[in-house]
């Protein structure tokens, strides 16, 4: 049983036809589309935020509203080391990384007890928590005026960050795809196999030997990370930090790209911030006051439907019994 195990993983982790190809069209995308760099730089932030919220939304089941807390605090670090320490954007990822994992690992803490309500609570409490500190710390995070001032220096000291956006996104692309792999190596492992257990039946899980309360820490200190990175990327490719990182909207708008993509797959978060962020620019592009109400209108349309009939619409008409 335990090499039918190893053997389901191992064939499980290998990558699919369509996956390099698929990588290799999203690399080549901010020289292809280079007048949509901007664009293609934010939907691979915002898709690398969705991985990290589904570590622990879709293979964890922890529900969290309160996931901007690490996205902002990965932000804010990576512009304060810039502005006040060195302007590498390599170290200054880096830096924001840990300092977002150190911040979800204390959080951990708060989600290993409880149910799904008191998470929900909790986990958004400490991103309001953040975002009055980050208020009222005016003197080092600017308050409601920003982080202003933050210059980045070229990456690998060669390239340098261009108001065209190709170098921000193919950066943010790069930097999401290493992370990409290391979650999606991470999810295919017996490591992951647990996650998904405890995400069925946490007393089952328990049970068996499961170390229910470690590996809850640990996927919540990962997803904390790459939180961080997604945020460090923002602030490092705008040169700005702003609160509203680590506004409810934030958290809110990933969950519902979540939605849109599905959880318990990783390619679920990518898919999801590519169909949400392009609804938006194109959607607000037509018309700004109500975009949000078309957006809503695909989400009503979508749970009512299904996202499988919805992607195959010649089913829609076909009786459940046929």
């Amino acid at each position: 049983m335990t090499k039918q195990v190893h053997d389901a993983l191992r064939n499980t982790s290998r990558w699919k036809l369509w996956e390099p190809v698929f990588w290799l069209v999203v690399l080549a995308s901010p020289f292809v589309l280079s007048s949509h760099a901007l664009i293609i730089n934010e939907i691979a932030i915002v898709a690398l935020f969705a991985i990290s919220l589904d570590l622990v939304l879709g293979y964890s089941g922890i529900v969290s509203l309160g996931h901007a807390a690490f996205f902002g605090m990965g932000a804010y670090v990576a512009a304060l080391f810039a502005k006040l320490v060195m302007p590498d954007p390599l170290v200054g990822l880096l830096v924001a990384i840990v300092v977002s994992a150190l911040l979800g690992a204390i959080c951990s803490l708060t989600v290993l007890r409880g149910s799904d309500l008191t998470r929900l609570m909790v986990t958004l409490g400490v991103a309001l928590i953040l975002l009055e500190l980050a208020n009222k710390l005016d003197w080092l995070t600017g308050g409601a005026d920003g982080l202003q001032g933050v210059v980045m220096g070229p990456l690998l000291g060669k390239f340098e960050f261009d108001l065209t956006g190709q170098v921000a996104a193919c950066y943010s692309i790069l930097v999401a795809l290493v992370l990409f792999v290391l979650a999606r190596r991470l999810t295919n492992s017996p490591f992951g196999a647990t996650l998904m257990a405890i995400r069925d039946n946490r007393l089952r899980a328990m049970a068996i030997g499961i170390p229910v309360s470690s590996r809850v820490a640990v996927v919540y200190t990962i997803a904390a990370a790459l939180a961080g990175a997604a945020g460090a990327l923002l602030a490092q490719t705008t040169g700005f930090a702003s609160l509203d990182v680590f506004a409810f909207d934030r958290s809110a708008d990933i969950m519902l790209i979540l939605v849109i993509g599905g959880t318990g797959w990783l390619y679920g978060g990518i898919a999801g911030a590519i169909v949400f962020k392009l609804m938006q620019d194109v959607i607000s592009s037509i018309t700004p006051q109500y975009w949000t109400f078309w957006i809503g209108l695909f989400l009503v349309i979508l749970m009512l439907v299904g996202r499988e009939k919805l992607m195959r619409p010649w089913t829609w008409f076909k009786r459940s019994g046929a």
